[in-house]
């Protein structure tokens, strides 16, 4: 063999050498969708998941469990028919292993039955639509948000009970996570609501509602509205006059994605939910402060949730070797749920849902300016009584 010969089998030796590492190194890149309302009044929802899952990526490196990680970021626009054509091309066209971030409950019932039964696992980190929760439950279905809508409106429920509330005026949008809201907040709530409004999906002017809720005369107001929804309907509450006057007690309507445009606008509310950003742990410290340094907000509890899937999907990743392939194994690895959560307690239940802890919170003063105040526990380690309708064992 001459030399020029020899040089040249040099050469494709290590071309096809370089060529087997970069495919082994495509091979150990685990791919990951993130389908979330990125767009729209309830955009800020979304954004904030998307936030907290990256800065936790970020903080790893960009990698999961050791291995590598891509993220392919849609947006579903909350429109159901578009959720599902963009999960179609992230399962078909991106080839993902896993899709999280899933913002609303209605774009999530469209897409969980696609989505799982192309094996792909399916992680949310805030809707959880109570039927997936019960009898739709599935082997690659799993919700680390901060619990179903019956499971913390089942807490704010219980606070309205507490707080002694004999006539409450209830208020949601018209949509799978407001009517979960409502019945989750009257299993625990014992008297019969003086009245229980449903306004379209989107509607930003309640001039009309909040008439006629001042017209019945409640002792109370309890409501569910998330995004956009929620800044317009605190800031016309507090313009009627009522807020400080007529209790307003509600859950994801003053978060940390509605406090920033609402201010002292919302001094008074009185919230239930699973995360707050004055949470005492050591967890929660640590992501604040950094969530707060990149982002310049403080988190709300859509970030808290998608944090913690990123923390979740870190474990079990590591425990599989990034093995995403077989999924009964990294099915077994997401169920143990080994990972510390910013919101404190947290295991999944038999139906892949959370079990986790609600507290009171309200909206003060503060030194510099509305801020969220934990007051309490309600609820510990509180099941959703759904999960009796769950087959999965």
């Amino acid at each position: 063999m001459t030399v020029a010969m020899s040089m040249r089998t040099t050469c494709i030796k290590l071309v096809l050498l370089g060529a087997a590492l970069a495919a082994a190194n495509a091979s150990a890149q685990v791919k990951i969708g993130f389908l979330g309302t990125l767009s729209g009044p309830g955009g800020a929802l979304g954004q904030d998941q998307y936030d907290a899952f990256m800065l936790a990526v970020a903080q790893k490196d960009n990698k999961l469990g050791g291995v590598p990680v891509q993220l392919v970021k849609a947006d579903d626009q909350l429109s159901p028919d578009v959720a599902v054509q963009a999960a179609r091309k992230l399962v078909e066209e991106d080839k993902v292993s896993i899709i999280t971030g899933m913002t609303y409950g209605n774009v999530m019932m469209a897409v969980a039955k696609p989505i799982t039964s192309a094996g792909v696992v399916l992680l949310s980190s805030n809707a959880s639509p109570a039927p997936l929760a019960g009898n739709g439950c599935a082997p690659l279905l799993f919700s680390v948000s901060s619990g179903t809508m019956n499971q913390i409106n089942e807490s704010g429920g219980q606070l309205t009970q507490d707080l002694g509330y004999k006539r409450v005026y209830v208020m949601a949008p018209n949509y799978q996570a407001g009517r979960d809201a409502v019945d989750g907040f009257k299993r625990t709530y014992k008297q019969q609501p003086v009245d229980e409004v449903y306004t379209p999906l989107n509607q930003l002017d309640f001039s009309a509602e909040i008439a006629q809720l001042q017209a019945a005369n409640p002792d109370a107001v309890y409501v569910f509205y998330p995004g956009g929804q929620a800044v317009n309907f605190v800031k016309q509450y507090r313009q009627a006059g009522l807020l400080g006057k007529l209790p307003l007690i509600s859950v994801a309507t003053v978060d940390g994605t509605t406090l920033p445009a609402l201010h002292e606008t919302a001094v008074g509310a009185i919230t239930a939910s699973a995360y707050s950003p004055d949470l005492d742990n050591p967890q929660n410290r640590q992501f604040v402060a950094a969530f707060k340094a990149k982002y310049g907000r403080l988190p709300s509890m859509y970030a808290a949730a998608s944090y913690d899937a990123a923390q979740l999907l870190d474990a079990a990743l590591r425990k599989v070797g990034g093995n995403v392939t077989d999924k009964n194994a990294l099915r077994a690895a997401l169920r143990t749920a080994d990972f510390k959560s910013v919101r404190g307690n947290f295991r999944f239940d038999t139906n892949q849902f959370g079990l986790v802890d609600f507290y009171r919170v309200d909206v003060v003063k503060g030194s510099a300016g509305a801020e969220l105040a934990t007051r309490s526990k309600i609820k510990v380690d509180y099941r959703d009584h759904l999960v009796d309708q769950c087959a999965m064992k």
